[in-house]
């Protein structure tokens, strides 16, 4: 099953040096679950000031600046996973360096039938 790890930290709580540090972190266990057949896809996202938010309301498109939601934690990347179960991928969440200032969500994928298959 696929699971989506959603990597939640305030955007200053990370000193340039611990950034880094996070990020090669990070790679070394994409590398890890490549191996085992584990890793789909992840990366690190922009600052939330390039973000916008699209809504359509009475057929009509708004678009504003910034994320969804003030929030003390923003979205600040992704792991989309495979994993045998929840445990499984709340023990792979737990390795996320950003889990140790932060938070990562972890959800299963709704496989929707019918979506183009990449490879």
């Amino acid at each position: 099953m696929k699971y989506m790890l959603l990597i939640y930290s305030a955007e200053d709580a990370w000193t340039d040096e611990e950034r880094q540090a996070c990020f090669e972190e990070s790679i070394q266990l994409t590398r890890e679950l490549d191996e085992a057949g584990q890793y789909i896809a992840a990366s690190p996202l922009e600052s939330v000031s390039t973000a916008a938010s699209v809504r359509i309301r009475e057929g009509k498109r708004m678009v504003t600046n910034g994320p969804f939601a003030e929030t003390h934690e923003q979205l600040g990347g992704y792991f989309l996973i495979e994993a045998e179960n929840l445990d499984q991928a709340v023990g792979i969440a737990s390795r996320i360096p950003t889990a140790r200032k932060g938070t990562v969500e972890v959800r299963p994928v709704y496989e929707l039938p019918g979506l183009p298959e990449k490879p």
